[in-house]
């Protein structure tokens, strides 16, 4: 039987780029360890994938999108006021953009808010979703401290 090394590209552990199964370290331990590993690392990311924290644009574009929809005002009107393109505005609301705090505070200044009333909403959206992930909460609220 061939060991690690002499896999092909096409192995039993899916592409892999070069001989080895796992292209990004070396693993040293027997064939029945890395299918085991493997199959824990992609449960991990599965579990990740299902449940992902928000992203701070993603909660930021949402409250902008939301504030916008109740005034009942268009994505050309927004933009227009706050001096951006209505596509970028888009991305905005989406999370596609990273805004700085300047563009966010005339896009809320466009929406007769404040960039304080803005990020005080985002922020309780997101201390709300700590609060009802239950022991995950935990890990968002670590994060928070290791952001500040």
């Amino acid at each position: 039987m061939p060991g690690a090394g002499a896999r092909s590209s096409q192995g039993s552990f899916g592409p892999t780029r070069g001989a080895e199964p796992f292209p990004w370290f070396e693993f040293t331990g027997s064939e029945r360890e890395a299918r085991t590993f493997h199959v824990e690392h992609c449960q991990a990311r599965i579990m990740r994938s299902c449940n992902p924290e928000p992203l701070w644009r993603d909660v930021v574009g949402r409250e902008l999108r939301v504030r916008r929809r109740v005034r009942g005002d268009t994505l050309q009107d927004v933009a227009r006021r706050a001096g951006v393109s209505p596509q970028y505005l888009s991305e905005m609301e989406r999370g596609r953009k990273e805004p700085s705090s300047e563009m966010l505070a005339a896009v809320a200044g466009a929406l007769e808010s404040s960039l304080l009333d803005l990020t005080a909403a985002a922020t309780e959206q997101l201390r709300e979703r700590a609060r009802s992930a239950g022991a995950g909460g935990e890990q968002v609220r670590s994060a928070f401290v290791l952001a500040a």
